[in-house]
This record gives C-alpha cells, structure tokens and sequence, in this order.
C-alpha cells in the first residue's frame, strides 16, 4: 500500500499497490501492522456499507466524541464520491480545516479519517456504494455533526445537493468564534 498525507494532519490516503497479470490485479486493501507503524491505529470493529441511489446525494458530515472515538477507513465500491473530512481537533493545527479527495470504483482509492475528525461525501454516480471499517462502535449519544452548507466551513460541493437526510440538514451551525 502506499499512504499520502493530506492537508489534515492525519487523514491520509490509502492506495493500493496493484500486482497485476492477465486475469486482473491483487492488491492488499488493509493490514493493521502497515497502519499501525504510520500511527493510524485503532483495532476495526465493525465494516458499513453505505448504498445511495441519486447522485448529488450528500451523507454526513458525522463523528463521534470521548468516549467513543472512531477512526474510519473508507473505499468507494460503485460508483463515485467526493469525500469530505473536517478537523474537529481542537489541540490539532488543522482544526476546523477541511480536506476532499475523489474516491471511485475505478480508482481503486481509499481515505483513513482520523478520530475527532467529521466526515462525509457527495456521491457524483447514481447507485453509489461506499465500504467502512470503523474502530469504534457507533454510539449515538456520542455523535456529533456539522451542517454540510455551514458558512463557517464554505465547503464547496462539486453538484448541486439533490438529497440530505433531515438529521444531517438539522445540525446546527457553528459559531465564527468557535
């Protein structure tokens, strides 16, 4: 595998190095030791499968808070994302930053998103299918959320917003002294 840092301190992209022949490729998608020597460690606890019908469709942004931190790793199995990740870090110099990188079933691409760290992605295909392993399980008292038009992040959605769930639209906004 090959790891690429991002403008967040710790997210960082996964890509796969490709042993290929005729047939196809090989390539190993995860391995905790590779993670854990880069200090992207946290033991997968479940793996999400997120389908979505419409593109233009928006999920997230979302994280979970002490006690029930979560780190992610996520590929793009159908179709196509941009996914969004915001550092919700206090202590972190990237905080309340935000970083995307474009995941597909053809690029083969996958994002680590460190804990504290809130996420989400905009499918750019109809019938999109996103795969998470996740270190923590979810917790709903622990979960948080950002509005994904929240001015004070000015994230700019490659298509126009066709669908949101009420939850995610609801997140209140944050402060600008926040």
């Amino acid at each position: 595998m090959r790891f690429t840092a991002t403008s967040l301190a710790g997210a960082t992209i996964v890509d796969m190095d490709k042993l290929e022949d005729q047939r196809g490729f090989f390539a190993r998608a995860f391995c905790q030791r590779e993670f854990d020597s880069l200090g992207m460690s946290g033991e997968i606890v479940q793996a999400n499968v997120s389908y979505t019908v419409t593109r233009g469709t928006v999920r997230g942004l979302h994280y979970q808070i002490e006690p029930a931190v979560e780190t992610k790793l996520l590929r793009c199995t159908r179709g196509a994302i941009i996914d969004v990740i915001v550092d919700m870090r206090t202590e972190s110099p990237t905080y309340r930053e935000h970083m995307s990188v474009e995941l597909t079933a053809d690029n083969h691409r996958a994002l680590f998103v460190p804990a504290m760290c809130a996420h989400g992605f905009q499918t750019l295909e109809d019938h999109t299918e996103v795969m998470y392993l996740v270190s923590g399980f979810h917790t709903p008292t622990c979960e948080r959320g950002l509005r994904y038009d929240d001015p004070a992040l000015n994230i700019h959605w490659p298509l126009d917003v066709t669908q949101i769930s009420d939850k995610d639209a609801g997140w209140p906004l944050l402060q600008v002294d926040e």
